[in-house]
């Protein structure tokens, strides 16, 4: 003859109620971050693809819009600017000779 709750007869129920309960929390929660996880790594690529056009399409007014190139190391120079010039534009060029060009 065998016992209906055999299982329990050979090792009984440890876990309270409320832990069953705070463990089931944990799993859930664990699960929708796993989810979240998951459809962040899918979805960066999309929408960066999908914004990327839209964002070179905004005109950014009141931007300092900075060309930059690239100097040879036998050609160096240094560029000064300062709040005490007259315009916020001005700008101080430093040969290496020390010849002084721009607004100095």
């Amino acid at each position: 003859m065998q016992a209906d709750n055999e299982w329990d007869l050979i090792r009984p129920e440890r876990l309270s109620p409320t832990a069953r309960a705070r463990a089931g929390i944990l799993r859930v929660s664990l699960l929708f971050g796993l989810i979240a996880i998951a459809l962040t790594l899918f979805a960066t690529p999309f929408l960066e693809d999908r914004a990327r056009p839209i964002l070179g399409q905004l005109r950014l007014d009141g931007l300092d819009y900075t060309a930059t190139g690239s100097v040879s190391r036998t050609n160096t120079y240094t560029l000064r600017r300062s709040v005490l010039q007259e315009t916020p534009q001005s700008v101080c060029v430093i040969h290496p000779h020390g010849e002084h060009t721009g607004d100095c």
